[in-house]
């Protein structure tokens, strides 16, 4: 089980008046439910939600969500945040197995300069932010990391291109476009105009050479 230990307060009133209530003394109302059990309606502390999660695991962090004395192996499935402030304003706990699969998703982060690219006029980017994935919590990882420095222009990272550590199972297309490389128009351009400057070049040569010679 995880040493990530949280504290949560069962909590007993619902109602918008009092979750806002829970808000203002600094808690997130929230629930906790799995498999096997009835939903515990529960807050917890904004601050000590926040040193549970400064890991390097995050939000995919595997906690021992104590309520009430009893300590159940839990994983954040969502957080809900205000539309404008982006403050956690509901949070959902999910009870685990910690020998049973779940489906999570993981950051993913690029590395390295892909200098072939740079040359070109292009950039690197992620076309997506998470992976799914399939594992046990135990085996869930933190993060995914793609080197891309010997990215050439055009070329594209698949899923299938990732690799998967032991015990987790990529989730989706294999052939989805996970990181890409993009050629700005001013490139283009520059690209274009180089071209029909050469083939221009190459044009009055060739008619240089096929005009006779002055007498």
């Amino acid at each position: 089980m995880s040493n990530t230990k949280l504290v949560a307060q069962p909590r007993t009133t619902s109602g918008s008046p009092a979750a806002r209530r829970l808000r203002a003394e600094g808690h997130i109302p929230g629930v906790l439910y799995g498999q096997g059990m009835e939903p515990v309606s529960v807050s917890v502390e904004r601050r000590a939600l926040r040193l549970a999660l400064s890991g390097a695991a995050g939000s995919n962090t595997v906690l021992a969500l104590e309520v009430s004395g009893k300590s159940y192996p839990a994983v954040i499935k969502e957080m809900q945040r205000h539309p404008i402030k982006r403050t956690v304003s509901h949070i959902d706990f999910l009870q685990v197995n910690m020998n049973e699969e779940i489906t999570v998703n993981v950051p993913l982060h690029i590395t390295g300069e892909a200098k072939a690219v740079i040359a070109e006029g292009g950039l690197v980017d992620p076309s997506v932010d998470t992976i799914e994935v399939s594992c046990t919590p135990g085996n869930m990882p933190n993060e995914f990391v793609v080197d891309i420095s010997n990215m050439h222009p055009h070329e594209v990272i698949r899923l299938a291109d990732l690799p998967m550590p032991k015990g987790v199972t990529a989730l989706g297309d294999p052939d989805m476009p996970i990181v890409t490389v993009l050629i700005t128009a001013a490139a283009t351009a520059a690209a274009d105009s180089g071209e029909a400057e050469a083939e221009a070049e190459a044009g009055d040569a060739a008619a240089a050479e096929a005009a006779p010679e002055a007498e």
